[in-house]
């Protein structure tokens, strides 16, 4: 047989099936972002000068996705124009939260900078809260069929040792198949990042990674998204205030005079 043109002989595309998907958009409540701004309002006032600083953002086990309050751990040091996110500070604070709250990622304060972007070093933290909150924002995905060359269908107790030197993978069955699909779920999981200024201004990303639970093939991507801001029973009142002060000044560590390989930031 002769083809005209080789372009037509492709494979045929694998079997995929649709079982979830991750945000598109970020959810969180006014609550949530006036605590935030607050947050950035008592540094200023308490320290007498703009330092960055970072938090976690929460959300409930059984809506994820929605960040329904910020968590602020002790914070390593802060300075006008830098401020560190370290692996262990992570494990601490999500110990210290209830069983029914999950970290669902992270958000920090450029003061009054008038850099309004995620910087170089965000980038790292970015990945840092990733692979710490990976597991706990996990959801299947798709079922994806996997493609295997030379696979050699077996029969339990019916086959030799010779036999297993046949093909790249052996499907062992309990019973006489001719013909198998394998599918393999791809699990995804979200990190939300989300950056603020003294001015009022955010910007924010989440970023992503899939995991196919047998090949073990994995993708991480990031992507600037729209926040969408959801009114609750729970709001910031001037009752919150004192506890939120004392807060601030247990866990923010300003560094008035860092050395100088402290200060590279970009």
């Amino acid at each position: 047989m002769r083809f005209k043109d080789l372009s037509r002989l492709k494979r045929p595309k694998p079997l995929t099936i649709t079982l979830g998907s991750l945000p598109q958009n970020i959810l969180m409540t006014t609550y949530a972002k006036a605590k935030a701004f607050k947050i950035s309002e008592l540094v200023s006032v308490l320290f007498e000068k703009s330092f960055e600083w970072y938090g976690f953002t929460l959300a409930n086990n059984d809506h994820p996705e929605l960040i329904v309050d910020i968590g602020l751990p002790k914070n390593d040091f802060n300075l006008q124009d830098y401020t560190t996110l370290g692996p262990q500070r992570i494990a601490e604070f999500q110990e210290s939260l209830s069983k029914d709250v999950i970290i669902n990622g992270w958000i920090h304060s450029h003061g009054a900078l008038n850099y309004r972007h995620f910087s170089s070093t965000d980038e790292k933290n970015h990945l840092t809260v990733l692979d710490f909150i990976a597991a706990r924002t996990r959801k299947p995905l798709t079922k994806k069929e996997i493609a295997i060359q030379n696979l050699v269908l077996l029969e339990q107790d019916r086959f030799s040792e010779k036999d297993l030197e046949k093909g790249s993978v052996c499907l062992i069955t309990d019973g006489a198949i001719t013909e198998a699909k394998i599918m393999e779920t791809i699990y995804g999981s979200f990190c939300y990042s989300i950056v603020i200024g003294d001015e009022g201004w955010h910007e924010q990303q989440i970023h992503c990674r899939e995991k196919g639970i047998l090949s073990g093939h994995t993708t991480v991507w990031s992507k600037a998204a729209d926040i969408e801001f959801v009114e609750t029973d729970k709001t910031l009142s001037q009752a919150d205030f004192p506890s939120l002060t004392e807060e601030v000044k247990q866990k923010i560590r300003p560094h008035t005079d860092p050395p100088p390989e402290l200060i590279e930031r970009m």
